[in-house]
């Protein structure tokens, strides 16, 4: 009986090790941000984002580096990544004064950041069924980056809200450079969300083209 756990023991740690912990820590902070972004805690909203953001790097570095890759982590990693991104941003799409930002975020730009998520992830999952390698681009990680870097300065803007305004489109009194980093890095985010895209579909054609 003792020896016959021991084995299944030592899978359950393999499986649930540091860098899957994370991961699933990334899940729960995801929905502990969404309720702050309800409640209109930008402040706290963009600390806590950062924290999930970061270990996105930290349990990917981590399981690299001490051969900790398992098949639930290659799962729920990028799961991980596409709730907190997607999520924040619809979120942020629905508060009302982001409309009224000139350039700002726009219902239409979330729908092209979810789309883009949604068809690399449907390639990646038909190529790979066929034994072909899909492993994330360059451009798909600096798309993240520049996603969590606009989505965090979006929750920045927002924390200069009055919270005492009667107005709800009335826009917060924060300094010209945070306006201007928000929209930068948004623009930013969502040309090389596109640009990615297409790069993922190209590959894909390639790959369908040798087989």
């Amino acid at each position: 009986m003792t020896t016959s756990t021991r084995p299944t023991n030592s899978r359950m740690a393999a499986v649930f090790n540091l860098p899957n912990q994370l991961t699933s820590l990334r899940l729960i902070l995801s929905v502990v941000l969404f309720c702050f972004i309800g409640w209109e805690f930008y402040l706290i909203s963009m600390v806590l984002f950062i924290i999930a953001a970061s270990t996105d790097w930290l349990d990917g570095y981590y399981a690299r580096k001490y051969g900790q890759v398992t098949t639930l982590g290659r799962i729920l990693d990028p799961f991980a990544d596409k709730v907190i991104v997607c999520g924040t941003f619809i979120f942020l799409a629905a508060i009302p004064v982001m409309s009224e930002v000139p350039l700002g975020l726009r219902a239409w730009m979330v729908v092209v950041i979810v789309g883009r998520e949604l068809l690399v992830t449907a390639l990646r999952s038909f190529i790979e069924e066929r034994g072909s390698d899909f492993s994330a681009q360059m451009s798909g990680k600096l798309k993240m980056v520049l996603q969590c870097v606009a989505a965090a300065a979006a929750l920045f803007y927002l924390s200069y809200l009055d919270p005492d305004a009667a107005d709800r489109f009335a826009l917060p009194e924060a300094p010209d450079w945070v306006r201007a980093t928000m929209v930068g890095s948004l623009w930013a985010a969502l040309v090389l969300t596109v640009y990615s895209g297409i790069g993922y579909i190209v590959i894909a054609v390639r790959l369908l083209r040798r087989s």
